[in-house]
This record gives C-alpha cells, structure tokens and sequence, in this order.
C-alpha cells in the first residue's frame, strides 16, 4: 500500500488549526500520533480523510510549511481585554461563503442600476452613539411595543430580521457552517460579523447563540454597518458587554439604545422595579437578555452597581449549567434564516431568467436539486 511522504508539522498543524486534540481523532485516525511524530506515514485515502475532518484544503498537507492565513476581515473580539488569535476552520468559511454572496449581489445590482443602501456609513465614531441608535430604530420602523407584542423571541428575531432585510441588507442567522450539521459555530468564538458594502451589506449573526442574544447581535451589527468600512469586523463579547475598544463600545451603545430606549426603560421602570425579577420581566417585554437590561439599568443609575453585578454572577452560574441548544428544527424554515429571503430571491430570479446556471445558484445559496427548487416555491417563485 502506498504511502504519502508528508512532514509530520503539516499534519500536526492541521489538527492544531482546527482546533483539535489528538484524542478527538484517534478513532479515525489510529495512527495520528505517529503522523505527528514521523514514526508512520498515511496512504493517500487516509490523508484526503483527514484533510476533510480538519477541513483543511488538502493541497495545504503538502506545503513544506503552513501557509500563512491572515484574517479575511478586521477582528473586534477580545478576551479579557486583549485581542484574540486566530480562527477556526468553521468560522473561516462561513466568512468566505458570506464574501461569495456578497460579491455575486453586489455585481447584480451594480449591473441593475439599484442606488446604494444610505444608511452604510453615514456614521463616525465621534458622533452619538445613542442618538445613531436611536436613528437605527426609526430607520427600521420599530413602533414602541413591536417586540412586547411579538408571542415569543423567535417571532422577535424573526421580525427584526426582515426590518433589516427591507433596508436592503442581507440578514443572516446561522449556527452551523452552511447546512453542515456537523459543524456547529462556537459562540465562545464569535457572535456575529458585519462584512460592509454600500450596495451590498451584509449582518451575519451565530445562530449557535441564545434568541435572546440573536436580538441584541443583530442591532450590534447593523450598528457596524452604520459606521461602514470602519465598523466591517468579527464581533465576540462574552461578557457583560462588547470590550473590543472604541468601534465595539460605540455599537453596544447604539444597539442598546436601539432595543432598550432610555426613554422607555426610565417609564416602565417603577411598575417592576419591586418585582422579585424585574430584569427577567423586562426581559420578555423587549425580547432581549436579562443581562443587557441590566446593565443598561446600572448605565441609567435606575440600580446600584453592585445589585447589578450580583445578579450577573449568579445569571452566568445557572446559564452554563444549562445545556446548550443544538441548532435544528425545519430545514425549510431554516433556510429562511440561513439563506434570506432578500439574497434568495435574487438568486432565484437570476436563475429563473437564465442569467445563472443552476450550478451557480445552488453554490450561492447552498441548496442542490430538489431542496433549491422546492424553496423556490415556498419563495412563490416556482422553477420550470
């Protein structure tokens, strides 16, 4: 049996860069370790495998050293206050799919004549945060109890969503790497990313993350994309709030006030303010996190810091003694999300006019044969 002479830094650094131990692929891979250490080589068949279980493009392995790989766009992300390193597999090409879409949209309405979105950078740094908060709500319809009246955070989400989508911007909710289920994005690693085009922006948003959280991502990035190219970056707060300096700090504030209206907050505050959970009771009544209500309170002095910070301590505690969710449900209402009604449509038109081939459109949407065709039609576009 033939075997492939590849250097063992090669395949330790592929599992490195996806993240791995050695012991996730032992059971695949029996002889890994002595890949890594050179005592052993694999065959062709078991170096494809393993390029496809690190995802890693396979003629990267025969490099004579890793290849450099900078980040496809500006990161944001922190952890405890210095920038993060590096991403992971998954993450990289979720980035590279949005870029694709992107890229193919903006062509198409370049070509259409369509004028650009004119909210994408109309903001700076210097300006109000809150009061661009305030302009992304009344830019975005939001009536004062859009999201009390909405049954539950889904519809929520669901609803802001599209207010986004009407602007013209692509919307996307996903918490897996296209329709892998076997790639599930890691929320300790991002929350969401804005990828900035005056004809063409796009939100993308982890929909590994809680729906509660979905809402606060979404304003955040919609508020990067206020900012334009300055704001176009990864976003990853795990804590209280984004901490990922002046860029990070100016779209918290603006999404804050976006979702939670100081005005509003300041209103409804004494009716609850006695109750035993008035975070949590806001809470369903903006569909945020108990979290950002409560720190937005501390911000408005409406609580003492320390009441705040207690109960954030004890709300993380019983949140990673939760399970997490793993993403799922109907795959056709999925796409919704995944996919966008506003990108979907336009793939689909271009497909049905015949200024794409079908090849085309199931690679920008993600979606082949039947599963295309049948979305096509709940989009009430049917296909001939």
């Amino acid at each position: 049996m033939t075997r492939v002479a590849v250097r063992p830094a090669m395949v330790q650094w592929a599992r490195e860069r996806a993240g791995l131990e050695l012991g996730a692929l032992a059971h695949r891979f029996a002889k890994l370790a002595e890949w890594e250490s050179g005592a052993a080589q694999p065959t062709f068949r078991q170096l494809e495998d393993f390029a496809k279980a690190t995802h890693v493009p396979f003629g990267y392995l025969f490099l004579p050293e890793p290849p450099a790989e900078p980040l496809p766009i500006p990161d944001f992300r922190t952890l405890r206050n210095q920038p993060r390193s590096g991403i992971s597999p998954d993450l990289r090409d979720t980035i590279h799919a949005m870029r694709r879409r992107q890229d193919w949209l903006r062509e198409e309405r370049s070509d259409s004549g369509v004028p650009p979105v004119e909210f994408v950078g109309s903001a700076r740094l210097i300006d109000d945060a809150e009061a661009v908060g305030r302009e992304m709500r009344r830019t975005l319809g939001l009536d004062r109890d859009w999201a009390a009246s909405a049954r539950g955070w889904d519809e929520a989400v669901g609803r802001l969503r599209a207010a986004i989508e009407v602007l013209g911007v692509m919307a996307v909710i996903n918490g897996i790497v296209g329709n892998n289920t076997h790639r599930v994005l890691d929320v300790a690693e991002f929350r969401g990313f804005a990828l900035s085009d005056p004809l063409a922006p796009l939100i993308f948003v982890n929909g590994a993350d809680a729906k509660s959280a979905q809402m606060f991502t979404l304003a955040h990035e919609l508020a990067h994309l206020w900012l334009g190219e300055i704001g176009e970056g990864l976003s990853g707060f795990p804590g209280i709030f984004p901490d990922g300096g002046q860029v990070e700090s100016f779209c918290d504030r603006a999404a804050a006030e976006c979702l939670v209206p100081a005005a509003e907050l300041q209103a409804i505050w004494p009716e609850v303010k006695r109750e035993a959970s008035p975070f949590e009771l806001l809470a369903r009544h903006f569909k945020v996190s108990p979290i950002v209500i409560g720190r937005r309170a501390m911000d408005l002095r409406l609580v003492e810091r320390q009441a705040f910070f207690d109960f954030y301590e004890a709300y993380i505690q019983r949140e990673r003694r939760q399970r997490p969710a793993t993403p799922g449900g109907d795959f056709y209402r999925n796409q919704s999300a995944r996919v966008g009604k506003l990108f979907a449509t336009e793939v689909v038109r271009a497909a049905k006019e015949g200024r794409i081939g079908f090849k085309q459109a199931y690679e920008l949407t993600g979606l082949n044969g039947g599963a295309f065709q049948e979305y096509a039609g709940g989009l009430g576009m049917d296909l001939p």
